[in-house]
């Protein structure tokens, strides 16, 4: 098994040993930032912890089943701060959306496309 494998596995029994709670749902606004409306479902894998103290953060598509897609890497220089979100069943359409969400402003993100089988 290579590096690569070997990460997506491990994403894949993280999220399987956690509930995906959905407290953005898509076409809501950001509590803070309400000019900004959610493009798809946003939420995180409860009992999971991510730098800024809460759950691993997910961004939820279309596809059926919570599987990996794919990952996006952020900076904010805002926060200080750096985060995992994970691509659960998107789209390559949809990762695009998500990804343009974290690239603006004093915001950075970097797509992780899971590779096919």
């Amino acid at each position: 098994m290579n590096e690569s494998e070997r990460f997506w596995q491990h994403i894949d029994r993280l999220v399987a040993g956690a509930e995906v709670i959905i407290d953005r749902p898509a076409g809501t606004a950001h509590p803070r930032y309400p000019d900004f409306i959610y493009p798809l479902d946003y939420g995180y894998l409860q009992g999971t912890s991510a730098g800024d103290g809460g759950g691993i953060d997910v961004w939820r598509g279309s596809l059926p089943g919570a599987v990996a897609s794919g990952g996006i890497c952020t900076v904010d220089l805002t926060k200080h701060d750096s985060e995992i979100k994970i691509l659960l069943g998107c789209t390559a359409g949809e990762m695009q959306v998500a990804l343009r969400t974290h690239n603006g402003g004093s915001m950075a993100g970097v797509l992780i496309e899971r590779g096919r089988d």
